[in-house]
């Protein structure tokens, strides 16, 4: 007899934010789930989930996995080698084991090392936040060792998320994934990093008022009101996405360098060269954000959108020059996109495919200095994430975080509430188009 909602258990080990979400959200599907953490936590969570109908909280590892069928082990990408070390051996002869790691190498790895042989292997990454409905959005599966009724058992399993199933390789998985959010993750922390650093509320200032700084302002306090660990991992293990985070890095060096030179005219062949080979022709139909007028809308500030003066945009034109450079395309990529990762891809196109709006960039940029320090603790920041990123820094890339996330932590939970009915509104448009 196949396995069944009648007859399995699914077993969730590390009750981070994915944890319990999908922890919530199967037991609401009718799967028994038994679930764990560290073993501190355990009476905090048998209390907050106690009302919570075919959920069974364990003081450890061992005892879910000795029960379950399909074991989902969330938890950081730098501690799961360590985890499924201790508990694997534990597994239920014949179950099905996967991870929602963000990187997938030392997982599979993980996987392959401490799994008893007759144990299979389906993996799966939900491309989303724990905040973001599921619905629509893309649900890796990974089938590293198992047979295909196992992968159409797991399908059924996380089929009450509505999500869109991609399926790839581990190796796959990690390379996309570090093409989508390895640079846009870069990106918005080396922003939080030179407010931090001019001890600016960009909120609070005329100049960053408007469409695309609402963009910038919102996603940056989103990423920065998550946990470190969540954008460390995929960052640090995942060898492409140091690869290109140290491109961004010295795209970001060597424009600003045009920029404070005043050489307008290589600038300019630069960025444009870049954007062609981005956004190539056929892609011209492919709107994925909405206007100015929509975004404005979205804004922390009560300042009028009548002050915001002209925007060099660095972070910008850097990461379509980084995406040139590594021949990257991201449309290829945007069936297995995150959220963030098609914001930030609409509003680069939006600059892009604005002529008058990318010369306006431009010429502020060489010509005008009211964004100029703000350029240089941005060259700064970029720089110094990749080289945490590049030595493979744990306790930096935390350290750092932690402090630009007590920075802006009063305002993340107005940021939230708007930054969610941003995502919502955008999505939407994007999702119809």
């Amino acid at each position: 007899m196949g396995l069944t909602q009648e007859n399995a258990m699914i077993g969730i080990i590390g009750m981070g934010d994915m944890g319990k979400m999908y922890t919530q959200r199967l037991s609401d599907a009718g799967w028994r789930i038994n679930a764990c953490d560290k073993p501190d936590n355990y009476d905090n969570l048998k209390q907050e989930f106690d009302s919570q109908k075919g959920v069974t909280i364990y003081p450890n590892g061992h005892l879910v996995s000795r029960i379950s069928d399909f074991i989902i082990y969330s938890v950081e990408a730098g501690v799961i080698d360590k985890v499924v070390a201790e508990y694997g051996p534990s597994t239920k002869v014949g179950a099905i084991v996967g991870g929602q790691t963000s990187c997938k190498a030392p997982e599979l790895a993980a996987f392959e090392r401490h799994l008893p042989p007759d144990v299979e292997i389906v993996s799966c990454h939900s491309l989303h936040g724990p905040k973001v409905n599921p619905k629509g959005q893309p649900l890796v599966l990974i089938q590293h060792r198992a047979s295909d009724a196992s992968l159409r058992f797991v399908e059924d399993v996380l089929s009450s998320f509505n999500s869109e199933y991609v399926y790839l390789t581990g190796e796959l998985h990690d390379r996309i994934t570090a093409d989508t959010q390895a640079v846009t993750h870069a990106a918005f922390l080396s922003m939080g990093t030179a407010w931090h650093a001019n001890e600016q509320f960009p909120w609070e200032i005329s100049r960053w008022v408007g469409g695309i700084e609402n963009v910038k302002i919102n996603i940056t306090l989103r990423i920065y009101s998550n946990k470190w660990h969540v954008y460390a991992g995929l960052a640090i293990l995942n060898p492409a996405a140091k690869k290109q985070i140290r491109q961004y890095a010295e795209s970001v060096t060597e424009l600003y360098k045009l920029m404070i030179e005043g050489r307008r005219d290589e600038l300019k062949e630069r960025v444009y060269a870049a954007g062609a080979a981005v956004f190539r022709e056929g892609t011209e139909g492919q709107e994925l954000l909405l206007r100015d007028e929509v975004l404005d809308q979205f804004s922390l500030s009560n300042r009028p959108r009548e002050d915001t003066p002209p925007n060099s945009h660095l972070s910008l034109l850097a990461i379509v020059d980084c995406w040139s450079k590594l021949g990257i395309v991201p449309y290829d990529h945007m069936i297995c996109s995150t959220p963030l990762f098609r914001l930030w891809l609409g509003v680069t196109e939006y600059l892009f495919r604005n002529p008058e709006l990318l010369d306006e960039a431009l010429e502020t940029a060489t010509n005008d200095k009211t964004f100029r320090s703000d350029d240089l603790e941005f060259t700064f920041a970029a720089r110094a994430w990749s080289d945490c990123v590049s030595f493979g820094d744990f306790k930096s890339y935390r350290d750092r975080f932690e402090r630009i996330q007590s920075y802006f932590s009063p305002r993340f939970p107005e940021a939230t509430t708007l930054g969610n009915k941003m995502m919502k509104t955008i999505l939407e448009k994007t999702s119809s188009s």
